[in-house]
């Protein structure tokens, strides 16, 4: 009888020690003792897991990403397109992600699949180019909203590519090229109507001053002179002909 008493201290020994449990500062201890689950997550550091009682489940409490695969959507003005998306999320309750849901991340790729059809096909092309963050925003509530009840936090959401079909980039090019013509016309024609406001205000200052004309033509003279041409200038005095126009206005 005296042999059974160390032999059971030993069994005791080693089934205490094969119910030490160490986790991770990451991890937790999701523990079902009689099949009912435990309130609270077990963990970080050292905890006892009492089988065949006890069974844990290990949960990683770190950030995940996962990729939506491409999905074929249509706009709201009817334009066809291929976007993908990356969903990044944490667990925040570990009981909940265990008991509530079958497997967390599967169900909500699911759910992004879904949310990102029905919410692209709700905006224009224009809106989904030039306000990605606002779609990025909707998207994150939405999900964050389904995700809640299994104890799962959405961080964010972001739309990585938007494939568009090659005849609606082409045509995009085109509208872009029409703007930046316009913009070049609009452009060119107020420098000439600026231009012409320039003319207009100069003329009144030389009417002002019947001198200052005698002298722009004399520099306008020098200017001729100065370049290297076989043009042949023969001064008339401005005086002589507005004693002409006087004559002929006379009669």
């Amino acid at each position: 009888m005296l042999p059974i008493v160390p032999i059971a201290v030993v069994i005791v020994v080693f089934y205490i020690l094969s119910s030490i449990k160490i986790l991770s500062e990451y991890e937790r201890g999701v523990i079902f003792r009689l099949g009912r689950l435990l309130p609270g997550g077990k963990g970080p550091g050292i905890i006892l897991v009492f089988q065949p009682f006890d069974r844990m489940v290990r949960v990683d409490l770190r950030q995940v990403a996962f990729d939506v695969p491409p999905q074929d959507v249509i706009t709201r003005d009817n334009v066809t397109l291929k976007v993908n998306a990356v969903v990044f999320l944490r667990v925040i309750d570990p009981n909940k992600a265990v008991n509530e849901v079958t497997n967390y991340q599967y169900q909500t790729q699911q759910f992004a699949l879904t949310t990102l059809r029905s919410v692209l096909g709700e905006v224009e092309l224009d809106e989904l180019l030039a306000h990605r963050d606002n779609i990025n925003l909707r998207l994150q509530t939405i999900l964050d909203k389904h995700t809640a009840p299994w104890g799962v936090k959405v961080v964010n959401v972001e739309v990585k590519q938007v494939d568009l079909a090659e005849s609606m980039m082409r045509a995009m090019a085109k509208q872009a090229e029409a703007e930046r013509e316009k913009r070049s016309k609009i452009i060119h024609a107020e420098g000439e109507f600026a231009a012409a406001q320039r003319l207009v205000d100069a003329a009144h200052l030389l009417q002002t001053e019947p001198a200052s004309i005698q002298l722009r033509y004399l520099q306008t003279l020098t200017e001729i002179g100065v370049e290297k041409n076989t043009t042949v200038v023969f001064p008339i005095p401005i005086d002589l002909l507005s004693g002409i126009q006087k004559l002929t206005g006379q009669k």
